[in-house]
């Protein structure tokens, strides 16, 4: 009987824990947005699911009613051995599907139009300008108008849109921060776009979204919003000392590591993402021939942490 009641309180403990991580998750996540994009993001995916559940729930509910209904012991109920054809239910079968779609591709396609990642946000403030470069296995972020670099940290002045450049080094990888919104594809030779806001300052997370090797799963980044004034004087304290990004400092930061902490460059050559996209710059090498253990192991960037 103890053992009874021990897997009882076990399963009552991982019901609670998987009943309060769910909501948690939702409301640090793609449901709890902070700028538009985000907003616009929940938006969809909260009208796609309540138009799937007006189908759903009703379903459900007349499945059940059809097998009370014509259950063995319900003598009432209408028997027809020889029925085979209802023009009404085919018109009530095909018509339904038919409503779904028109509604959800509706929805789809104005959030396709709108939440275009190429279509800089509507903003009196000029954008700022962030490159993205996604590495095995860390992020690297430049700020070509601040003139410095940063890794695993995204700093941003909240209020203020964000236009992203992004390319990859290595294999193709995903940028997603899921209270901003949008996901984006990461892909070697190419620079994708993506323009983003955080309307108040918060601190948030961004995480890769698409497979991508032994150091997946700690491919994740800072990112904080702060106030303009705030953003400001990060971007000059980062400029006060630390070492350069140039292309001798990308060769090593290039190199595959994992857990990498965050750091930052107090100056950056300023053709370095353009040689990264254009691939002048030869893409990423895997692990080191004379050490095939490296890509297991963390290492320094180089950065000022």
């Amino acid at each position: 009987m103890r053992l009874r009641s021990a897997h009882r309180r076990t399963w009552r403990t991982v019901a609670a824990a998987v009943g309060g991580a769910l909501p948690a998750a939702a409301c640090s996540g793609v449901l709890d947005p902070v700028g538009p994009v985000g907003r616009d993001d929940a938006n969809i995916l909260i009208v796609a699911t309540i138009i799937m559940l007006a189908i759903i729930i009703p379903t459900i509910l007349l499945a059940f009613w059809m097998a009370w209904r014509y259950r063995a012991s319900n003598t009432k109920a209408e028997y027809l051995p020889n029925w085979s054809y209802s023009g009404r239910i085919e018109a009530v079968v095909w018509s339904i599907p038919i409503l779904t779609i028109m509604f959800i591709g509706g929805v789809i396609w104005i959030g396709s139009y709108k939440l275009d990642p190429f279509r800089p946000l509507p903003s009196k403030t000029p954008p700022l300008e962030v490159q993205v470069v996604s590495l095995d296995w860390k992020w690297l972020f430049i700020y070509p108008q601040q003139g410095v670099a940063t890794v695993n940290q995204l700093v941003v002045p909240a209020g203020t849109p964000v236009h992203f450049s992004i390319t990859s080094a290595s294999v193709f990888n995903v940028f997603f921060v899921p209270r901003l919104g949008s996901m984006i594809y990461a892909m070697p030779g190419m620079v994708s776009q993506l323009h983003l806001q955080a309307d108040h300052p918060a601190n948030l997370f961004g995480v890769s979204a698409h497979f991508s090797g032994d150091g997946f799963s700690d491919m994740q980044f800072q990112v904080r919003s702060v106030p303009a004034d705030q953003f400001a004087a990060w971007a000059q304290a980062a400029r006060g000392g630390g070492p350069v990004l140039d292309q001798a400092a990308y060769a090593v930061l290039a190199r595959q590591s994992q857990n990498v902490p965050p750091s930052t460059y107090s100056a950056i050559d300023p053709q370095l993402f353009q040689a990264v996209a254009t691939q002048k710059i030869p893409p990423a090498p895997g692990p080191e021939p004379e050490n095939p253990a490296h890509a297991g192991r963390e290492v320094s960037t180089g950065g000022h942490h």
